[in-house]
């Protein structure tokens, strides 16, 4: 899990780099209506935050296997309004989201981390896929922005 939360960290020192030294233009610009500027992909990593700082928390109490809930991505970027809020706001909120996941993602031990989650349909992990695939794909989304 160090190799994970070194990556997270990396990953959060060139995302708050990048969008600081980014214009407000730049962030804004929407490569075509249907799709999602930097600020909404800002926005979605958010709420991808949000939701998995619940999950690995929940897990450390709830049965197992611990049962992922998804939620609507289109939808919360579009209720949240990304695209309208303040770029200060969504990187300081960002950043402390996941420092938050930092502090939880090192307080776990060999056990934790072999904590079973239920993805639906018969599809079993466990807590360190989950938490590799959550900096993995803040990394995909993150290019995106770059």
């Amino acid at each position: 899990m160090k190799d994970t939360v070194n990556k997270l960290k990396q990953l959060l020192n060139s995302g708050k780099k990048y969008i600081s030294n980014s214009s407000e233009s730049d962030l804004s610009l929407k490569p075509a209506p249907e799709k999602w500027s930097k600020k909404e992909i800002l926005g979605h990593l958010i709420d991808s935050a949000i939701n998995n700082l619940q999950r690995f928390t929940e897990i450390q109490f709830e049965d197992k296997p611990y049962p992922i809930r998804k939620y609507n991505q289109d939808e919360l970027v579009k209720a949240n309004d990304y695209q309208n809020a303040e770029i200060t706001e969504l990187l300081n909120f960002w950043l402390a989201l996941n420092q938050r996941i930092v502090s939880v993602m090192n307080q776990q031990t060999e056990e934790t981390l072999n904590y079973k989650i239920d993805f639906g349909k018969g599809e079993i992990s466990d807590l360190r896929f989950l938490m590799t695939d959550y900096v993995d794909h803040l990394e995909h989304h993150l290019k995106q922005i770059f």
